[in-house]
């Protein structure tokens, strides 16, 4: 069973206010697979902080308008 992390993220709307980009485009653009994609948009995996800031680029939006911790929450 995979554990999901306490990391969310907005790339799914900010692909959509972009053009409707799709999963395998901007998979593309920051050479991963859709598969790659598709598991971090749905928690499932945690991007390196290189590829983190990757996709804020891709999208032209700083780091913490794609990715969000929750704050104050105890382990």
């Amino acid at each position: 069973m995979v554990k999901s992390t306490k990391v969310t993220n907005s790339i799914r709307a900010l692909r959509f206010a972009n053009g409707e980009m799709t999963q395998a485009a901007l998979a593309e653009r920051i050479g991963v697979t859709r598969q790659t994609i598709i598991a971090i948009e749905q928690g499932r995996y945690s991007p390196s902080l290189e590829m983190a800031f990757q996709i804020a680029r891709v999208f032209a939006v700083p780091l913490d308008d794609v990715f969000q911790y929750p704050d104050g929450e105890k382990s």
